[in-house]
């Protein structure tokens, strides 16, 4: 296989179609399974509380700090990858992500698996934001509808696949290290990822390499805010032990978004190129898309996490039982993916919309299941609604995401997009910090006795009270964009249909 050098970094790739598809679905591929850890943990935090004796702290710090890492490093790398190879940091990232999933996997300890899951998100960090700019470079108009409807699809796949395969890897490994399978299954698929990636992935030259501008103060102050922001919300576990003064650290949010900004400005109007842009929020559909994001994701991974912490603890099912449940949501949502890449060209932002209105309707629908039918038949009705709203969740991610990037310039792809990442990073922590915390916070009382399933019940619903009311906002923002849009087409994806 001949690898492939790209002369014009700012116009989408200029390769034939099989050598775009072939780099396409390696760099989908990896972003699949880099997603995959974000969700198959969820069903083994019972198996590693068993195995180490971890607390409900270190519990989450074992999921929201992949999260952390990961969305700390999205931007600069991002930012990066514009600048020089994207085919460079992909590999990065995707090596340290495979090494640290071996590290997971041997660990002997709490501490060693934590740090390991601290350097996995960076490794994740790293490469995804070169798959979007890959994407953005790759394809244009109708067939980047259609790439991100497929991308979209295999993130869907993932995420809801991710709490099933975690089941499987723990029925296999049997109840005391079972777990560790989940990180051993990415050491193998690492190396062969690395090997299509060196072969298939295309180089990018520019002529004249271009003078290396990373603006290092304003990846200080954002990796500070970002850091102060996500902080409070990875120590909130519901416990009574929680540290009631880690909310003073959101003032350093403040504080740094604040410096960030003025920084920014300084920093542009000096000659030089800014860490984000200001162009890129001037642009309505990029920063209502990334908006919706954050919410939607706020609310996905937490929706995941309740209804398999409820079907165990709650219920008392098996592990692979309990993330069987979210199949028909990865089908669905694969589905419904590939069919709204095609059809955002001519809905826009209202199919997003449609999208929405299921999703909140089927988290209305999980927390009466649970609430008012027999336990016997709650996992099957659960596995029902999930499917319809698989539909709506298919509906929202890969069209949002193509017309979040549709106006813009395919140079600032890979910053545009680490951005939408971030949001979403940033989305899943908070909320999965505030659903975990309320479920853990109903769950026991303050002498740890665990309750009866009406308590599970309780704190089952007010976890879905957080993921609907983060889904609500998503919705609120998708209306507001629908009237900016009006009834035509954006106009974006329809001059670049003009174009092919």
């Amino acid at each position: 296989m001949d690898r492939v050098t790209v002369p014009e970094r700012d116009n989408p790739l200029q390769l034939d179609s099989r050598q775009k598809w072939r780099a396409y679905w390696v760099s989908v591929a990896v972003a699949g399974f880099t997603i995959l850890d974000l969700t198959k943990i969820n069903v083994a935090l019972p198996s590693i509380e068993s195995a180490f004796g971890a607390g409900s702290t270190e519990l989450q710090i074992i999921v929201s700090g992949y999260i952390l890492t990961f969305g700390l490093v999205l931007v600069p790398m991002g930012r990066l990858g514009d600048q020089r190879s994207r085919r460079t940091l992909f590999i990065i990232g995707l090596s340290v992500f495979t090494l640290t999933s071996l590290i997971c996997a041997l660990a002997p300890n709490t501490t060693v698996l934590l740090i390991g899951r601290l350097l996995q998100g960076i490794g994740a960090g790293i490469q995804m934001p070169q798959v979007i700019g890959m994407v953005q470079s790759l394809f244009q108009g109708k067939e980047r509808g259609r790439a991100f409807g497929l991308f979209g699809a295999t993130i869907g796949l993932a995420t809801a696949f991710g709490p099933t395969l975690g089941g499987l890897m723990i029925a296999v490994g049997g109840e005391p290290d079972g777990w560790r399978l989940i990180f051993w299954m990415n050491v193998p698929l690492g190396i062969i990822a690395i090997w299509l990636a060196f072969a298939l992935l295309p180089r990018t030259a520019s002529g004249p390499k271009q003078r290396l501008d990373l603006d290092p103060i304003g990846v200080v102050l954002l990796g500070l805010a970002v850091l102060c922001l996500m902080l409070p919300f990875l120590f909130t576990t519901g416990a009574t032990t929680d540290d009631p003064r880690r909310w003073w650290v959101l003032i350093g949010f403040g504080v740094f978004l604040t410096a960030f900004v003025w920084w920014e400005h300084r920093y542009a109007g000096a000659g030089h190129s800014p860490l984000l842009p200001a162009t890129l929020f001037s642009i309505a559909s990029f920063r209502n898309g990334t908006l919706i994001a954050v919410a939607y994701f706020a609310a996905l991974p937490a929706l995941f996490l309740m209804t398999t912490l409820f079907l165990q603890d709650g219920l008392g099912l098996l592990p692979v039982y309990a993330g069987m449940v979210g199949i028909g949501f990865a089908l669905a949502s694969a589905s419904a993916s590939y069919v709204g890449g095609r059809l955002v060209d001519r809905l826009g932002r209202r199919l997003v919309v449609a999208g929405l209105i299921v999703m909140l309707t089927s988290v209305i629908a999980l927390g009466a299941a649970a609430y008012f039918l027999p336990v016997g038949i709650v996992p099957y009705v659960m596995a029902g609604i999930m499917l319809i709203g698989g539909f709506g969740g298919g509906s929202v991610v890969s069209p949002n995401q193509t017309l979040t990037l549709a106006e813009v310039p395919v140079a600032d792809g890979g910053t545009a997009g680490s951005v939408g990442q971030l949001g979403q990073r940033v989305g899943s922590a908070i909320g999965t910090a505030v659903a975990l915390s309320l479920f853990y916070s109903t769950v026991f009382d303050q002498t740890g006795r665990r309750p009866d399933i009406d308590v599970y019940h309780d704190a089952y619903a007010f976890g879905l009270i957080a993921v609907a009311s983060c889904l609500t906002v998503a919705l609120l923002v998708g209306v507001i964009d629908v009237f900016r849009e009006g009834p035509a087409r954006p106009a974006a994806l329809a001059s670049e249909d003009g174009a092919d």
